[in-house]
């Protein structure tokens, strides 16, 4: 039997790490701060660090300010803090006699910072009320006993941001090893969890259904308190809703088929003529909330501030200035700076005027730097993607993150850094800095390199310009983009028509234009039919004939009444309609 042997020993292992300096790491931080953020984070930096004061904008050159401050020997921190006394010495000597009447922020200064924060607060809205709050509201003003309005406040707090009866559920799904992510979905609650979680017992399930249906379904927004989506759309249809029967009828038994724009099935079906199925479907679409909860609490709209300006000269060059008016300008107090030259200081609190000190300088440093490295990068971008400004997006280049990094000197991912959340004002519109990049591929016909936007503009004009009543499949989109000299694959297609939202060839496809080019094309082949299948027509007195079976006519989900007579035998059937054949 083998002892356990404990013991110590040491070993001498080789090895490779980066370890960023505090400075560097704050760097970064500063660089890939949006304007907001920055903002927000100076705010807290001059609240918390007394050595950090506000500059006045006023009479100061830009210029003059950058070159002061790149010329600034840095603050170097030793133990003894020798190197600190010297450079205080030095700052004594550069500023004598200007501590005294160091020049104060002006009434007009004082009043413009004022009026700008009165402006902000006053253009900041008002937090809009939560679905729970909405609802709790309403049932409030209801007259109910006390058990009654606590189990339909109850019932509300199962209710979800889109307005169902349930709750989401977080799931972590991973399709490789690198490849996780989280994601949310729906779980419904069933009524007898919601009953066995009320806090007065006994409650059944039908007590709880009861007042769903009779208290929360009926609050606003209609349809809220809703199990699934049919249940939803059903409870926001009134009398005055255009074409109610008919979107009963319609929600009841034929989402999925307008999900998947199936018109010839639900016609088939309800015997109603496509124009007015397409007309209760633009009810549904405009006046019916699938999710009528979203538009209360989280769904407020996000204002983008530019972090640059492009403007066009009148000789047709471009400038790029950086948008300052919204972040502080600060510099170090002298005044502060004083402090350390005391003698009465104790060494713990020397020590910690010392780090704020550091600290203030690393985050003025690190402010303009930030502003150095997003107006270089800006500006080899422009000198990249001048087409894109001058003619429109859909010239815009191939343009790598690697290529500005070369340029400007930088590593690319201080690039990376650089244009996260940033966003850009030009004389095209807002974009993000992230819209100038992007891989492409050589144009077979004329060799130069297409940007895949481009390939996304052309693939969004095949769309805009083709003929709804037959729609292009994926394999024709490529087809015409190859002819076009644009070498891609289905696969591609697919995914950039997805990015883009364009629906399938199916979802696109107008039944409306394809029953009037039906009739026409019926219409100019009926003169040639024989007269032996005339005489075999059904007699005109016959009116408890059957309907004669339909014919295809070559387009998916589109068959006439036959103007011959019926053999027993189905209707040729369309290789693209094998969906809806096996349907009622």
């Amino acid at each position: 039997m083998s002892s356990l042997r404990l013991g110590m020993d040491m070993q001498l292992i080789q090895g490779q790490k980066m370890i960023l300096a505090p400075r560097m790491i704050q760097s970064m931080e500063i660089l890939q701060l949006p304007l907001a953020d920055l903002q927000a984070r100076i705010e807290r930096e001059l609240q918390e660090n007394p050595f950090l004061e506000l500059r006045e904008r006023l009479g100061e050159a830009a210029g003059s300010r950058a070159k002061e401050e790149s010329s600034a020997e840095p603050l170097r921190y030793d133990e003894s803090g020798a190197s600190e006394y010297e450079r205080l010495e030095q700052l004594n000597r550069e500023w004598e006699g200007v501590f005294d009447d160091e020049p104060r922020l002006s009434r007009s200064a004082l009043e413009e910072a004022g009026e700008r924060k009165l402006e902000v607060m006053a253009n900041v809205p008002d937090r809009a009320p939560s679905l729970q709050e909405h609802l709790a509201a309403q049932i409030a003003e209801w007259d109910l006993d006390d058990r009654t309005r606590r189990l339909a406040l109850h019932i509300c707090s199962y209710i979800d941001r889109t307005g169902y009866l349930g709750t989401r559920v977080s799931i972590r799904t991973r399709r490789s090893q690198r490849d996780e992510h989280e994601e949310e979905i729906f779980r419904p609650v069933p009524l007898s969890e919601i009953a066995a979680t009320f806090d007065e017992q006994p409650t059944t399930a039908e007590e709880v259904e009861q007042v769903l249906l009779n208290i929360v379904q009926k609050l606003d927004p209609p349809g809220v308190g809703a199990r699934n989506m049919a249940e939803c759309l059903l409870l926001q249809i009134t009398e005055e809703t255009p074409h109610a029967d008919m979107l009963r009828v319609l929600i009841r038994d034929h989402l999925e088929d307008i999900a998947h724009n199936r018109l010839p099935v639900i016609q088939r079906a309800t015997h109603w003529d496509i124009p007015t199925i397409q007309a209760a479907i633009e009810t549904l679409r405009h006046q019916l909330d699938p999710k009528p909860g979203l538009r209360f609490g989280e769904s407020e709209a996000r204002y983008v501030l530019p972090d640059v300006i492009v403007e066009r000269t009148d000789d047709g060059s471009y400038t790029v200035r950086l948008v300052e008016d919204w972040v502080p300008p600060i510099r170090i107090s002298r005044r502060t700076v004083e402090l350390l030259r005391r003698t009465d200081l104790d060494e713990p609190t020397r020590q910690m005027l010392r780090k704020k000190l550091q600290a203030a300088d690393w985050l003025v440093k690190a402010v303009e730097q930030r502003r150095q490295t997003i107006l270089k990068v800006t500006q080899a971008i422009i000198e990249h993607q001048r087409p894109f400004l001058d003619l429109g997006p859909e010239h815009i280049q191939p343009l790598k993150m690697q290529q500005i990094a070369d340029q400007v000197g930088v590593h690319v991912t201080t690039v990376s850094r650089a244009v996260d959340e940033k966003w850009v004002q030009t004389p095209r519109g807002l974009f993000p800095l992230k819209r100038f990049f992007g891989g492409g591929k050589a144009n077979e016909q004329t060799g130069e390199d297409v940007a895949y936007e481009v390939i996304k503009q052309k693939l969004l004009e095949l769309v805009a310009q083709e003929d709804k009543a037959n729609p292009l499949s994926d394999e024709e989109l490529v087809a015409r983009l190859n002819a076009a000299g644009y070498p891609v694959k289905r696969r591609t297609v697919t995914k950039y028509r997805k990015l883009l939202n364009i629906p399938s060839s199916r979802q696109r496809k107008d039944w409306s234009r394809a029953e009037v080019r039906a009739q026409a094309t019926a219409q100019t082949e009926a003169p040639s039919v024989s007269p032996h299948s005339a005489v075999c027509a059904a007699p005109a007195g016959a009116s408890s004939v059957p309907a004669p079976p339909a014919v295809s006519l070559g387009m998916p989900g589109v068959s006439l009444p036959s103007p011959f007579p019926s053999t027993g035998s189905a209707a040729e059937q369309h290789p693209g309609d094998s969906e809806d054949a096996s349907r009622p």
